[in-house]
């Protein structure tokens, strides 16, 4: 008779631990470990299991092995492209989290329906029936007849991985697709689907059938509020590629970010706008956020920050008030609140703001979050034209890190960032001095180099008197 064995496992990090803990020892988290019982398998099943749907292993020459860097499988939508870094590489495993309801199988339906288009495709779905997914497909055709669906899409709901595995022997596709790990469980385990275990064995699986079949795998898994599930977060060491669909289910802008890639550039984004037939590409997105802007309004600025190789114009709102509390409030939306302390202590001490009296709120349109340090100046810019009633230029783009001197920095990528202001119509930007010079400055733009957080605003904020009434 076979032994049970008991573990805990902590559902925020997978930290293992033989007896039960109060407190994870690796992630901090209190009442994260919880118990999983595991049956011991007799001495005659500890033999080597197959890996994928090869047999057995052998070393090989480097030199003798084939395939190049730019051995991938296109993908008709270039967003999506653009985030993998050029296509689909055979034998890959990529990973597309996000929150539930995001439209991450919605997203992953359409990537299924353009790449069988040219090669056979593979859907394996857990949560929905078939009806339900060919309605979504239909529904994401342009027209709802049964001849444009491709002939080489084949779908089949199903959780356990052995009878996958023999579907996908079956079939032989070249891409497939599995929504979602948490439903997709092995037999030979004695956890439920979903589990720390089944999730990160049943990945294990898929990554050995990728990397031993050149089968390229999509998996999609969920994120929860609080983070503690097995899925993503758990699997980013497995995977080859992450995937994050982001945004604000009440907008309608997704942004599809890689925060993890062997094959290509991280911190790539591509730009999707969720409609009535699914997830449509947004070629300019710079454009797409800027097109509701109020110009001569007080507090708004533009930032240009980097996503990955992709310079993408924002614009930041800032709006102060007086506070009716002892306390005064710093509510950002789209900015870490870290940074926005910092600027507001800047302004006040440096620049001669006085904000401790003042409720400061700061918004990125879109539904954005911008993390890097260069929309610093952009900010500052909209809480002083705010507290003031002062607009800013509105042909101006704002660029700069804020040191605590009150001195501005420079940012990286600084051409890449006037290319596409200049592109999208701005005359100038506000820019810290550079000490060495380097590459020329882009030509059809004025550049305006400062030394100081004050001096920028000055040149930023546009005179009452000229203010357009």
């Amino acid at each position: 008779m076979s032994k049970l064995l008991t573990r805990y496992i902590c559902q925020q990090c997978g930290r293992t631990s033989p007896k039960p803990l109060g407190r994870c020892p690796q992630c901090g988290a209190y009442g994260s470990m919880v118990e999983e019982v595991l049956q011991a398998a007799p001495a005659a099943a500890h033999a080597a299991p197959q890996r994928g749907l090869s047999g057995r292993s052998a070393p090989r020459r480097l030199s003798e092995i084939e395939g190049d860097i730019e051995d991938r499988l296109p993908v008709p939508i270039s967003e999506f492209a653009r985030v993998l870094g050029g296509g689909v590489v055979p034998g890959s495993i990529v990973l597309v989290g996000g929150d539930p309801g995001i439209g991450k199988s919605t997203l992953m339906l359409q990537v299924a329906l353009e790449m069988a288009q040219q090669r056979r495709v593979l859907y394996v779905s857990g949560e929905e029936s078939e009806r339900q997914i060919k309605m979504r497909a239909m529904r994401l055709t342009r027209d709802h007849k049964k001849e444009e669906l491709p002939a080489d899409l084949f779908l089949v709901t199903e959780t356990n991985l052995n009878t996958i595995f023999e579907h996908v022997r079956e079939v032989v596709p070249q891409l497939l697709i599995v929504d979602s790990i948490q439903t997709i469980y092995l037999p030979e385990l004695e956890s439920t689907a979903g589990s720390i275990t089944q999730v990160r064995d049943c990945s294990g699986r898929l990554r050995e059938l990728a990397k031993s079949s050149g089968l390229a795998v999509f998996v999609i898994g969920h994120v929860t509020k609080e983070g503690v599930i097995a899925g993503p977060r758990v699997l980013e060491h497995i995977v080859d590629t992450v995937l994050y669909l982001e945004g604000d289910r009440f907008l309608s802008f997704r942004l599809l970010r890689s925060v993890k890639n062997r094959f290509g550039a991280t911190s790539e984004v591509g730009v999707f706008e969720m409609r009535e037939r699914g997830m449509e590409e947004v070629p300019n997105p710079s454009e797409a956020f800027l097109a509701e802007r109020l110009a001569t309004a007080a507090g708004s600025s533009i930032a240009v920050t980097m996503e990955g190789t992709r310079p993408l114009l924002i614009e930041i709102q800032g709006l102060t008030s007086h506070t009716n509390f002892g306390n005064p409030r710093r509510t950002p939306n789209g900015v870490d609140l870290n940074r926005l302390m910092l600027v507001a202590a800047v302004l006040t001490r440096r620049a001669g703001y006085n904000l401790s009296e003042q409720d400061i709120f700061v918004n990125v349109v879109g539904g954005l979050r911008v993390n890097e340090p260069a929309a610093d100046l952009a900010v500052a810019a909209a809480i002083a034209s705010s507290m003031r009633d002062l607009a800013v230029r509105a042909d101006a783009v704002l660029i700069g890190e804020i040191g605590l001197s009150g001195e501005l920095r420079w940012v990286g990528h600084m051409n890449a960032r006037l290319h596409e202001a200049s592109k999208l119509g701005f005359k100038t930007a506000i820019v810290p001095r550079r000490i060495r010079r380097g590459e020329p400055y882009p030509k059809g733009i004025e550049i305006i180099e400062v030394r100081s957080l004050r001096e920028a605003l000055h040149f930023a904020l546009v005179p009452s008197d000229t203010k357009e009434k």
